[in-house]
């Protein structure tokens, strides 16, 4: 059976349509996916994010082992509540998760993991710290006592101060990819200037048991609901990877469009390094425009004069009214380039363009 968030009852009571989503009960839309893909670019919507997961790792030896542990370098976090997006690998320099890392004290970091592979990561960590000497002096906890909501769009901090009081004070001086810890009414919060649809807003880390009050506060200060359907557009359109379809346990970074997340500078020795490095990448993720009429989905051949590729990730783009993709191509086809795409047996054009295609509010192909 799958699993539900604290939230599972309130999106019933909304009218959302539940998908199973990596093991999970999730809201697709609450009646218009479309409308609720328009409304974060607009204005301002929310996301019920509680499939993932918060880690706590905390200890002494806490820097040392997130030094090895992931791809880029945890080092470039000075100041408490700086966050760092990056790849955790395994030894072939496949990526085991793409996660989020907020640094809150040199002993307390907080790492957020995707839903369908949490599991699979705490179990990767621990491994990790077991193979250090005294365990890595660390402590990894998963936090199932948080949940998550993201609030995401133009409008989405002024909703946020709206709806929390004090909490503009706490994170207004916020910039992107900052976090601040507060404590309210509600409890310990974490309000996270992150998002994953372009556009400007909040990811609050919250008590479990006070989930639904706080999505009803919001709702009163008027933010609407949104479902995993108008996120995962959103996303495409930003530009920003979907773990499971653009990157895997078999495929790494340097083949992903993530190369900007690997940092390679000194001698530190992350796990999957030495592979990186041993097979320079032949493939490249890029962006597709569809020039003619149809639309791009996952795993469609695309024919290029360098050789096959593959689309990873592909929709209808609402900001856009056309259709995109990413696609892993041969590493020497460059933006501008033309490539066709199979679609039900026809070859349509698409143009290699650049990433992102959207981003806050404004279509940049």
């Amino acid at each position: 059976m799958s699993r539900q968030t604290p939230l599972h009852a309130t999106h019933i009571a909304a009218g959302a349509k539940l998908v199973d989503f990596a093991g999970w009960d999730m809201p697709i839309h609450y009646g218009s996916q479309l409308e609720e893909h328009k409304l974060v670019r607009s204005d301002a919507g929310m996301f019920d994010v509680s499939h993932m997961l918060p880690v706590d790792i905390e200890g002494a030896g806490a820097q040392a082992f997130l030094r090895r542990l992931l791809a880029n370098n945890i080092d470039k976090l000075k100041e408490p509540g700086r966050a760092l997006y990056s790849c955790m690998l395994n030894e072939r320099g496949g990526v085991v998760d793409d996660l989020i890392t907020y640094f809150f004290a040199p002993d307390f970091y907080r790492i957020v993991v995707n839903a369908g592979t949490a599991d699979k990561d705490i179990a990767w960590m621990r491994k990790q710290a077991a193979a250090m000497p005294a365990g890595g002096n660390v402590t990894i906890t998963a936090r199932r006592d948080f949940a998550m909501i993201a609030v995401q769009g133009p409008q989405a901090r002024a909703k946020v101060w709206a709806a929390l009081p004090g909490s503009q004070a706490v994170s207004e001086p916020l910039k992107y990819f900052q976090a601040a810890q507060w404590t309210n009414e509600f409890g310990d919060l974490t309000l996270c200037r992150t998002g994953y649809t372009g556009e400007d807003g909040f990811e609050i880390i919250i008590p479990a048991k006070r989930a639904v009050e706080i999505w009803n506060a919001l709702t009163a200060a008027g933010v609407k609901p949104a479902g995993l359907g108008a996120r995962d557009t959103l996303r495409l359109e930003a530009g920003m990877n979907l773990y499971g379809q653009d990157m895997d346990d078999n495929v790494g970074p340097l083949e992903s469009g993530l190369a900007w997340t690997v940092d390679f500078s000194g001698d530190r020795d992350f796990v999957g390094r030495a592979a990186l490095e041993a097979e320079p990448p032949q493939r490249a993720l890029v962006g597709l425009l569809l020039e003619e009429r149809g639309v791009l989905r996952a795993h469609m051949q695309v024919f290029t004069d360098k050789g096959f590729g593959e689309t990873t990730s592909g929709s209808f783009a609402p900001s856009m009214n056309a259709s995109i993709a990413f696609a892993r191509v041969p590493a020497e086809i460059a933006i501008g380039d033309t490539v066709h795409v199979d679609i039900r047996g026809k070859q349509l054009k698409a143009r290699v363009v650049k990433m992102p295609f959207v981003r806050h509010g404004k279509v940049l192909v």
